[in-house]
C-alpha cells in the first residue's frame, strides 16, 4: 500500500473583534467537510487571547491549505466570524501499512 503524505498543523483562527461569538465560530470551523481532513483538539490560549486555535491534519494530495483558509475559512458565511488565520506547519509522514514494519521489523518505505 502508498504511503500517504500529511501535514499537520496549528491553526490561530482570529475573530473579528471581542464580541464575535467563540462558540459559534468554533462550530463553523468544524462544519468545515472535506475529504482528507481532520479536524483535531483545541490548543489552549493564554493571556486571555480570544482567537481559536485548533489541530488540522489534512492529506496533502487531496487538500490545499492555501483553499481550506481562503475557500472556506474567510469566504462568506465564514467571514461573519473569521477575521484572518495563521497557519504554523508540522509534516508528518504516514506510511501505508504499519503491520508490515511491527512484524517484520522492515525498514524505511
Amino acid at each position: 500500500m502508498a504511503a500517504a503524505a500529511k501535514s499537520s498543523f496549528l491553526l490561530d483562527v482570529k475573530p473579528w473583534g471581542d464580541e464575535t461569538d467563540m462558540d459559534k465560530l468554533e462550530e463553523a470551523v468544524r462544519n468545515v467537510n472535506m475529504e482528507g481532513l481532520t479536524w483535531a483538539r483545541l490548543a489552549p490560549v493564554e493571556y486571555g487571547v480570544k482567537k481559536l486555535q485548533i489541530m488540522v491534519t489534512v492529506v496533502n494530495d487531496l487538500v490545499s491549505v492555501h483553499g481550506l483558509i481562503e475557500d472556506h475559512l474567510c469566504a462568506a458565511p465564514m467571514d461573519e466570524y473569521v477575521q484572518s488565520c495563521d497557519v504554523s506547519f508540522n509534516p508528518i509522514y504516514v506510511a501505508g501499512n504499519f503491520s508490515s514494519h511491527a512484524a517484520g521489523g522492515g525498514g524505511e518505505d
